[in-house]
Parts: C-alpha cells; sequence; structure tokens
C-alpha cells in the first residue's frame, strides 16, 4: 500500500514533444511506404510506352535518335552536376533524369539536331531542377522549362516539323494543325468552313491516331489516353488536373467557336491537335510542381485550360500548353495554401464578445 502511494506522489515524466522541424509538412511528392522514387519513375515511364512507340511509328529512326540524345544528356548532365556539388552520383540511379530526358523528347520535333538535345538536356536538369536544390524541390517541370527556353532562343529548329511516315506531303517539313490555324486569317462574318481543311471528320481520325505533324509524344491521341488511364491505375497523379485542364480548354473554345466560328475551330480540333493531352496527363500532373489537395488539383486545371486557350487563340504562338503549366506551377504554393484543408477538430479563435477572430 505504502509502495502505491509512493508511485502516485512520485513527480511523473515530462511529455516529449517531438522537435519543430519533425513536424514540418514538405510539399509532395508523397510516396507510399512500399514505393521508392525509382519505382514512381518506373511506372510513370512504362506509362509513357504508348506515346513512344507511336511516335517511333510515325518518325521512324529519328524519333529513336531524338530520344536517345535527350536520355544520353540528360543523365550526363545530372551526373556533372552532383560530381561538382559533391552530391553522390548514385541520385542517378533514381531514374528521374531519365524520365526528364524522355519527356523532353516527347516535348521535340523528330527533325532536331543532335546538339539541341544536348542544349535542352542541361536546361532541364541544370536550370529547371538542380539550380533549386534538386529532386523534390523545383518549382517547375525541367522538360517545359528547357522547351519553352529552346522555343525562345532557338524558334527556327523548335517550330520546324517533320511529316509522318504515312502523310501524303512532298518535302521535308510540314505545318502541324495548330500551325495552319494560326496562318489562317480570321474572319468574324461568313466564317462557316474557314478551318474546314483541318477541321473535319476525316482529320479528326488522323488526329487521333497520331498521323500529322507535330513534337514525338503529341501526335497520337490514343496513346496518350491510354498513358492516362495506366497512370490513374498506379495512383500516380490527380485525375482532376487532366480532366478539368481538358474540359476547360474544350468549354472555352466550344463558346468562342460557337459564337465566332472564324476566330478558332471547333473544341474537338483543340483537344486532339498539339501538346494538349501530353501537357495534360504527363506534365501538369507531374506530382512536385502540382498542387497536394482535390480542390487545388481543380483550379490547377481550370487556369491551365484557360491561359492555355487565350493563348491559342490571341497569342502570338500557336501552342500555349508549355507556357500555361509553367505559369500555374509558379502560382501552386498560393494554390495549396488557398486550398489546404483544416486540420480535425479546428475551431476558429473567438474575441471576447465571441466573435470569431
Amino acid at each position: 500500500m505504502n509502495e502505491e502511494i509512493k508511485q502516485e506522489a512520485a513527480p511523473k515524466a515530462e511529455m516529449q514533444l517531438p522537435k519543430g522541424n519533425e513536424l514540418v509538412l514538405s510539399s509532395s511528392p508523397h510516396i507510399h511506404a512500399n514505393e521508392d522514387v525509382q519505382k514512381v519513375m518506373l511506372k510513370v515511364m512504362i506509362a509513357l510506352m504508348p506515346a513512344v512507340f507511336a511516335g517511333m511509328l510515325f518518325f521512324g529512326n529519328a524519333a529513336i535518335l531524338v530520344i536517345l540524345y535527350c536520355i544520353a544528356f540528360s543523365v550526363a548532365a545530372e551526373m556533372i552536376w552532383c560530381k561538382f556539388a559533391g552530391k553522390p552520383l548514385n541520385t542517378v540511379k533514381d531514374l528521374s533524369a531519365v524520365l526528364t530526358g524522355l519527356l523532353l523528347a516527347m516535348n521535340l520535333s523528330a527533325g532536331v539536331p543532335w546538339w539541341l538535345c544536348l542544349i535542352g538536356a542541361f536546361l532541364a536538369i541544370w536550370l529547371g531542377k538542380q539550380v533549386f536544390g534538386g529532386l523534390g524541390h523545383n518549382p517547375f517541370n525541367p522538360a517545359l522549362v528547357a522547351r519553352v527556353a529552346l522555343l525562345i532562343a532557338l524558334p527556327k529548329y523548335m517550330t520546324s516539323w517533320v511529316p509522318t511516315r504515312f502523310m501524303d506531303i512532298d518535302g521535308i517539313t510540314c505545318a502541324t494543325p495548330l500551325g495552319v490555324v494560326s496562318t489562317t486569317e480570321k474572319v468574324l462574318q461568313n466564317a462557316q468552313g474557314v478551318f474546314a481543311n483541318v477541321a473535319n471528320p476525316e482529320a479528326y481520325q488522323e488526329y487521333f491516331l497520331g498521323n500529322m505533324g507535330g513534337c514525338l509524344g503529341e501526335t497520337s491521341a490514343v496513346a496518350l489516353l491510354l498513358g492516362g488511364v495506366i497512370l490513374i491505375f498506379f495512383k500516380l497523379i490527380k485525375w482532376q488536373v487532366p480532366v478539368f485542364y481538358v474540359a476547360t480548354v474544350a468549354a472555352f473554345t466550344a463558346i468562342i467557336n460557337y459564337f465566332f466560328p472564324g476566330v478558332t475551330p471547333p473544341a474537338l480540333f483543340h483537344i486532339l491537335t498539339g501538346g494538349l493531352l501530353l501537357g495534360a496527363i504527363f506534365m501538369a500532373t507531374d506530382m512536385v510542381t502540382s498542387p497536394m489537395t482535390k480542390k487545388g488539383a481543380v483550379l490547377f486545371g481550370i487556369g491551365c485550360g484557360l491561359i492555355t486557350c487565350i493563348i491559342r487563340i490571341w497569342g502570338n504562338y500557336p501552342e500555349g500548353v508549355s507556357f500555361a503549366i509553367l505559369f500555374m506551377n509558379s502560382l501552386v504554393p498560393l494554390i495549396d495554401r488557398f486550398a489546404t484543408k483544416k486540420p480535425f477538430g479546428f475551431h476558429a479563435r473567438e474575441d471576447k464578445e465571441g466573435a470569431k477572430a
């Protein structure tokens, strides 16, 4: 009995609370305990394979060379940076540099020279990724940073498109459907049929399969959609981003086309052409540079869609996907702050009068 009284009277040990730095929640990507970065990157590359094979099918050996160049140069750029920065070289084994190189290749034409792949790879790895601290710290999609930089610095090479092996075109270059639209004079009256040469059922079928000029990874809509299904199956992306991105573009362009058919083609044209599906499925959904919450993903997708439409319809560039995603990448911290859920049990502080502060 005395022993029990002594134990109750003895001072209790102080509760050890976690240190402040142990409670910090970092930004995405967050992965399951049974996964690592290498497995995640490998799954994304598996999802990219349909688009990769489609690019090889339509553009042949030239596509294979561009893919190999971009991957090899990206891995080399990662190793060089790690060497001079004193980081372990085993960071290359996580396959993030390989995936960056593959995504870069998907954003290039089959006709680009090897040295452009070299410049793009170093821009993606150094400027788009490592300068911010490496994997998980980059605010912008590295492959898109390289694409936009190359487009601004070397527009001649970035806007020269080669025809597919199945296109009946005389010449070594061709115009993309979006390029044709951008050079077509816009009219407000008697506008029916202005874009009939690129917006018709036969053309839509070719776009869906991938038989059109463009970047390696943006031509085949069916291949990209298949890749999106694989990503959702692996639970690697928030479906809200691509769905609301594409839906916003469809709704916006449908409204403009309905009232002003001579200003822009129908919504289906915008969905199937250009880099919309590639950007919406594989670029905008990047774990590091996209919002963490579902609400944030919806806002992010809508924002990307609106900016893409504005650039496509009224901008100086025929394509607006890359610019739209990078712009919205810069707003992700604000979106996350706005869309963050309240903690369980949260109550707003009340002042003395009882009003919520």
